[in-house]
């Protein structure tokens, strides 16, 4: 993939995702690239992107990434496996700088770290059902495998009512996991950004098998392409400081979420009307 060169080093990164879920990735991207600042949007008056149509979803994920080119973004994260799946190379003929999706590097990790090339793939009804991963996978695979997808969707309400040590998540996970012991996995792409928050649950129901974080390989590939500001022109700061946070509703469980998944809570929550982004589309 060849992307649109970037020109001010200095500008923020992009993030955008339906709701909340996108915030594990922009986790990893403060860990991986702490000596960038970032832009985060919601788009929480929206949420759920997984049962809209695919022409709905293109016209959302464009309003948010023009939002984020407005602000001043130098690159995007479509932090969203579902507008990652049908929306993003919609939005890449229309927006003028890089936008990077959740899922091509989460394939390519999984197709290169298999051993017995029998892999898992689990996320929401939209993300399966598009059979993004299974393509993105077989493309990065010099063998054949097998892959195996199923549709995970109690999952994300679960984290998001913070249930992750609730006896019942334990048995929902070990329900959805039959088929996939039945395929003798050794590797599971996490396809929702909600599911890293089950990370522990996921390691105990398949020890030794390998979890692919969709966020962790997607910030792997923004550190690739977004090369480091030079010394006089980083600021110093602490992650509270380095992201400007937007939501498109106002969401009274915003910050007690985002200090879950983010480690620290924002400190300033701006409300926009996503509506009043241009919606040209051609």
């Amino acid at each position: 993939m060849i992307y649109t060169e970037i020109e001010n080093l200095t500008a923020p990164i992009g993030v955008f995702d339906s709701g909340v879920g996108g915030l594990t990735v922009l986790n990893r991207l403060l860990k991986v690239l702490p000596e960038q600042s970032y832009i985060y949007l919601g788009d929480t008056a929206r949420v759920p992107y997984g049962n809209k149509s695919k022409e709905t979803v293109q016209q959302y994920a464009l309003q948010c990434s023009q939002f984020l080119v407005e602000q001043g973004a130098k690159l995007i994260v479509v932090a969203c496996n579902t507008a990652s799946a049908v929306a993003l190379d919609y939005i890449r003929n229309l927006i003028p700088i890089p936008i990077i999706g959740v899922i091509d590097g989460a394939a390519e990790v999984a197709a290169n770290v298999t051993k017995n090339l029998s892999i898992g793939v689990i996320g929401t009804k939209a993300t399966i059902r598009s059979e993004a991963y299974k393509k993105a996978i077989v493309e990065h695979s010099t063998k054949e495998v097998s892959i195996t997808s199923v549709a995970c969707p109690l999952l994300v309400p679960i984290v998001e009512e913070n249930w992750q040590y609730h006896p019942s998540t334990e048995l929902i996970i070990a329900e959805y996991a039959k088929i996939l012991h039945q395929n003798s996995i050794d590797t599971l792409v996490l396809g929702c950004t909600h599911y890293p928050m089950l990370k522990q649950q996921f390691m105990k129901e398949f020890p030794g098998v390998t979890l692919v974080d969709c966020g962790q390989s997607t910030a792997e590939i923004v550190r690739k392409i977004v090369p480091i500001p030079t010394r006089s022109n980083q600021e110093t700061k602490d992650s509270t400081t380095r992201v400007e946070f937007y939501i498109t509703d106002n969401d009274s469980n915003f910050p007690k979420i985002a200090q879950t998944f983010l480690g620290f809570e924002p400190e300033k929550i701006q409300t926009i009307d996503i509506d009043s982004v241009n919606k040209t589309t051609n």
